[in-house]
């Protein structure tokens, strides 16, 4: 698997206002032994200069960043007083499974081990089916010119290929997602390379599998029901709630329960959520398959208000729309992160009002990637579709550039209060679920950002340069 690179933190994240501060003390977090940190000891050995590739479009000079020299011991994580909160988040989690997770350039597993150890360790088993290496190429697509992002390696060219076969097998044999004629498209949206990039430590192919039926389930909702394949605001509440109840099933009585569980089979996009949300399942925990429900119920809600204004021709004001966007967005994705990286974020710190801070940060500046790269194909479909650059510039009477450089501002200070806050909260709880799911939602904000970049197939940039 390849190594998911640096970290979509800054090397000096701003500092937010008034940050919300967890309960109880770093050692101890919770009240709850399990996942204690354990203090370093006084004679710990002097940390390291490892030197930190300027991400692109943050800083403009180098810079390094001290990390500890020691090994991380086995499922627990040795923090240091000295640690700033991003150095927290950069030597990552600990325990055992977690080595390929940290965001800080590390050497080579044999000579880190000969390092600590003295002796090379034992070769480890690949995870299905056998990897290598990504080659080193030149990223296709242009970046947005002044977008706060961080490049990330080219996913692992087999798992992409396995994933890209294996989805298509279920959307064409499996769920009967799409006619014939919608396959250039459905290959042209590449979310077997989209996810590899977003879920770089999932441990097989199974694990990335579930994340990509999801997204794929969550599209065709979008399409057939939204937009593009005959979709439409007229009746989308009913269309939705139905669509819903296979994610969440209906719990009646015995003479409605059949025609109900019969209707799950009544359009593609029921069979593919039913499908997909049976495959994940059987995966996940219990809890969280209902933070996932949650979070699609938030989505369902966005894409209600956004219908309700196709239907009265209503542009709403810019806070208006991006309290929309905060539902209707890509929070459902990295709300997998613990799942498709084969743990558990516990229930009670994914609630804590800090991380849902930080997800929905997340989720807002994905979003808004996402409106600036769609821009032009938007602008090409019939009618008016909202985006932030198009609310933007008709709210503030800007012209249609103004609006999206602005929008491009807008995401920027998105994405450095998502870093400020991720850090924030590795400082106040360094549980090792805690910083291994804050890593994961990071690479996933720049694997989202890598696919918008790279699919030239849907996206190309407005002559605005």
């Amino acid at each position: 698997m390849p190594d998911p690179g640096l970290s979509s933190l800054p090397v000096s994240p701003p500092a937010p206002a008034a940050r919300p501060v967890l309960p109880g003390p770093p050692s101890l977090p919770f009240g709850s032994t399990a996942g204690a940190a354990v203090p370093a000891s006084a004679d710990a050995p002097e940390p390291v200069e490892v030197p930190v590739p300027v991400p692109v479009g943050s800083v403009t000079e180098p810079a390094t960043l001290s990390v500890p020299e020691q090994a991380l011991v086995p499922e627990q994580a040795v923090v240091s007083e000295a640690l700033t909160p991003l150095e927290r988040i950069l030597s990552g989690p600990s325990g055992f499974g977690t080595t390929a997770l940290s965001l800080a350039r590390r050497p080579e597993p044999e000579a880190a081990a000969l390092a600590v150890t003295g002796s090379a360790p034992p070769a480890e088993p690949l995870a299905d089916p056998p990897t290598e290496p990504a080659a080193t190429t030149a990223v296709v697509g242009n970046p947005i010119p002044g977008l706060y992002y961080h490049p990330i390696p080219e996913p692992d060219p087999l798992r992409v290929e396995e994933v890209s076969r294996r989805i298509k097998d279920w959307a064409v044999d499996e769920v009967q997602m799409f006619p014939p004629e919608w396959a250039d498209e459905f290959d042209g949206f590449s979310v077997g390379r989209y996810m590899v990039a977003c879920h770089p430590d999932a441990p097989s192919i199974e694990h990335l599998m579930v994340a990509t039926r999801l997204m794929v389930a969550e599209n065709a909702v979008d399409d057939i029901y939204c937009e593009d394949h005959g979709g439409s605001p007229v009746g989308l509440g009913s269309r939705l709630l139905l669509a819903h109840t296979a994610l969440d099933p209906v719990h009646t009585t015995p003479e409605y329960q059949a025609p109900w569980e019969e209707s799950l089979a009544s359009d593609a996009p029921r069979r593919a959520y039913h499908s997909a949300m049976k495959y994940f399942t059987q995966l996940a925990t219990a809890s969280q398959a209902d933070r996932f429900r949650h979070d699609m119920a938030r989505l369902h809600l966005g894409y209600l208000a956004e219908a309700a204004w196709a239907e009265t021709d209503h542009v709403p004001e810019v806070w208006e729309y991006l309290a929309m966007r905060q539902f209707n967005n890509f929070r459902p994705c990295p709300t997998l992160t613990d799942s498709v990286g084969g743990y558990e974020l516990p229930m009670d710190l994914h609630a804590q009002p800090a991380m849902q801070r930080v997800i929905a940060l997340a989720g807002n500046a994905t979003t808004i990637v996402n409106d600036l790269y769609s821009y032009t194909k938007e602008l090409d479909s019939p009618g008016t579709h909202l985006n932030l650059p198009v609310v933007i510039a008709e709210r503030e009477n800007l012209s249609a550039k103004e609006g999206y450089l602005k929008a491009v501002e807008v995401h920027n200070d998105l994405m450095r209060a998502f870093e400020a806050e991720a850090a924030a909260l590795a400082a106040t709880c360094p549980v090792p679920t805690v910083l291994r799911f804050l890593k994961g939602v990071a690479v996933w904000v720049d694997g989202n950002h890598y696919w918008h970049q790279t699919n030239t197939f849907r996206y190309s940039l407005p002559d605005f340069w």
